[in-house]
């Protein structure tokens, strides 16, 4: 029976019949006791037979299909990342990570947000709210000093990326004369207008990441914060208020600015990976 439930358990439930998404020690008893394996079982016996053989059928780790080769181009790429986040910058050199975080909502509540109280008491956030548009965050993380950039705007185009690109132009005087920016693979960043416009600005140098490597994007983390910090248990008047209130976010952030520290072991993984792949297509 054991070595049924475990068969059972490594095969999705549409396989079996069951309109589940995936197996619950629960299901997985009902399964059982419906086809006559066995009269009757608990919950916690097939988790017990399920434990001994290290299987969770329960859990997700998601995965993604490459679309794009993972060749002597994508190392190139990995490795040019890595040198621009290890070496140590001229002092006439600037670098940011860019990226935008689309689709911030005020969600409006129809009553205010109580603070939590003594006693285990949480914050209580009105579950009602009204919908009053979105804004996109275009953002900039500075990876030598953490220093964030933002622009705020209603469209996310090429357009509002270069506004993007002018502030930071306008940041750095005329003796900087290299700003590295690294940046995902989306249209937005690399389109006949962005394009244009780095024409007529030849200090900045693009950097992409390799295709499905956003990770390596050192943007993404200060989002993460900006989401766990400002952005969870929304409540704004407006999307001004809104807008204020995430401008705010970034300037106390600054006040404590700190880069995230990156050394060429955090490319280990994805090389040797790399290099295991191309010795099987050898």
């Amino acid at each position: 029976m054991a070595a049924h439930l475990v068969k059972l358990a490594c095969e999705l439930p549409d396989k079996s019949d069951r309109s589940l998404s995936l197996w619950t020690c629960g299901q997985l008893a009902i399964k059982l006791t419906n086809d006559g394996t066995v009269e009757s079982i608990s919950a916690q016996s097939v988790q017990r037979i399920l434990d001994s053989s290290k299987l969770a059928p329960w859990r997700v780790h998601y995965w993604l299909s490459p679309k794009v080769m993972r060749d002597e181009a994508f190392r190139e790429r990995v490795l040019d990342i890595m040198d621009l986040y290890t070496r140590e910058l001229g002092a006439d050199q600037v670098a940011y990570s860019l990226d935008e975080k689309t689709s911030l909502q005020p969600r409006t509540r129809s009553h205010a947000t109580k603070p939590p109280r003594p006693g285990n008491q949480p914050a209580l956030l009105e579950h009602e709210y009204a919908r009053k548009g979105a804004l996109q965050l275009f953002a900039a993380f500075n990876l030598r000093s953490g220093e964030v950039v933002g622009v705020l705007r209603r469209r996310k185009r090429q357009l509002e990326f270069i506004e993007l690109l002018e502030v930071i132009d306008a940041k750095h005087s005329a003796w900087i004369r290299v700003i590295h920016l690294v940046c995902d693979n989306v249209s937005v960043h690399h389109g006949k207008w962005v394009r244009a416009w780095l024409t007529r600005h030849p200090r900045f140098q693009m950097h992409f990441t390799p295709v499905h490597c956003s990770w390596m994007n050192q943007v993404e983390p200060w989002f993460s914060i900006l989401q766990r910090r400002r952005l969870t248990a929304p409540n704004f008047d407006d999307l001004q208020d809104l807008e204020r209130k995430i401008v705010e976010f970034i300037l106390q952030c600054n006040a404590q600015a700190h880069p995230f520290r990156w050394s060429k072991r955090s490319f280990d993984k994805v090389l040797a990976k790399l290099d295991a792949q191309l010795a099987m297509a050898a």
